[in-house]
């Protein structure tokens, strides 16, 4: 008998779904909307329907298989309570307790788990990827914001109410810019792809930068992609906006290495792709800023997640947890 997990991971506009080996190979994939109706039954019954729909061409193909559950990755979700509460980037109010509503469509299935993204990536890291083996080390995420999950001792750290480990929100600079949670100079804010996009617009004022590869671009359109482009062609604002980034990215995990002493701190997102470009400037500031104790101990990692199904993986990966207990 072959054992299989689903993996489920819900962003703000799309709802990627995989079936999942014991590998971290994705064998089925698939996917629905993330409506804006607000209906989270409806919701359910869609993605149920995908499920089943994949369910069966598993079968097709490995006739003599089971599907021990499903682990779901989802903007503020909580482990404990199996709910998604008051996430600001999807359409349903306040708590939808999704894990029920889950199992009233698979009563079939063993496990039904459900954490936020980050949480899961770093589960994701922990099953299938390079923290196996380890049990101390950090994931962060970097994308539209900066997540992290903490594994201290071979466990996800969870807290008291289930959202612990939100290192993306620490003060980097006090009074600084306004973050998307509202407060003001937290991590996210400098070092999310948004938060490059802000770097590279005060600098393009500052220098005056009309000759810039990245001038003519408005807002809107500047991407985290573009400006590493621009970076491999020598531009300069292009260029500094990577080491103004990796320099408030090894302060703000130098404070995780004080709080936790990690073996491995990993990183996965979009940023992360432009290699020595951020990871140099990065490990040049966090080394700066740690106490002796800490220096050139801590590892500094990409994730050996495939970027296109990571978010799948990590979330399946809760089915193996669970089963673990």
């Amino acid at each position: 008998m072959k054992m299989f997990s689903v993996g489920i991971d819900i962003g703000g506009t799309n709802t990627a779904i995989g079936i999942v080996d014991e590998a971290g190979n994705v064998v089925v994939k698939g996917g629905v909307d993330t409506p804006s109706h607000g209906d989270a039954e409806r919701y359910v019954k869609e993605m149920g329907a995908s499920v089943k729909d994949m369910a069966k061409k598993l079968k097709l193909t490995n006739p003599d298989s089971e599907i021990m559950g499903i682990g779901i990755g989802a903007p503020n979700g909580n482990y404990y309570s199996g709910t998604i509460e008051y996430a600001p980037n999807l359409s349903f109010k306040g708590i939808v307790d999704l894990v029920e509503l889950m199992r009233a469509e698979f009563p079939e299935y063993k496990y039904v788990a459900l954490t936020n993204d980050a949480n899961a990536a770093a589960i994701g890291e922990m099953v299938y990827g390079g923290a196996k083996g380890m049990k101390n080390f950090v994931m962060y995420t970097l994308g539209t914001g900066v997540g992290s999950g903490v594994v201290v001792n071979g466990d996800l750290v969870y807290g008291h109410d289930g959202f612990a480990g939100e290192c993306g929100h620490t003060t980097l600079i006090p009074g600084g810019r306004v973050c998307g949670c509202g407060a003001k100079g937290h991590l996210e804010a400098y070092c999310s792809a948004p938060g490059m996009k802000r770097t590279a617009f005060e600098l393009l004022a500052y220098y005056n930068a009309g000759d810039s590869l990245l001038a003519d671009k408005s807002f809107n359109e500047l991407s985290s992609k573009m400006i590493y482009e621009a970076a491999v062609k020598g531009d300069k604002v292009a260029l500094e906006v990577f080491e103004k980034t990796g320099q408030y990215l090894g302060q703000g995990l130098a404070d995780t290495v004080h709080h936790l002493s990690p073996e491995a701190i990993f990183l996965f997102g979009g940023p992360t792709a432009a290699g020595d470009y951020i990871f140099k400037p990065l490990r040049e500031s966090l080394e700066a800023h740690l106490l002796p104790i800490f220096k050139n101990k801590i590892k500094i990692l990409p994730s050996e997640l495939s970027a296109g199904d990571a978010a799948i993986v990590g979330a399946s990966a809760l089915v193996w947890k669970e089963q673990d207990k």
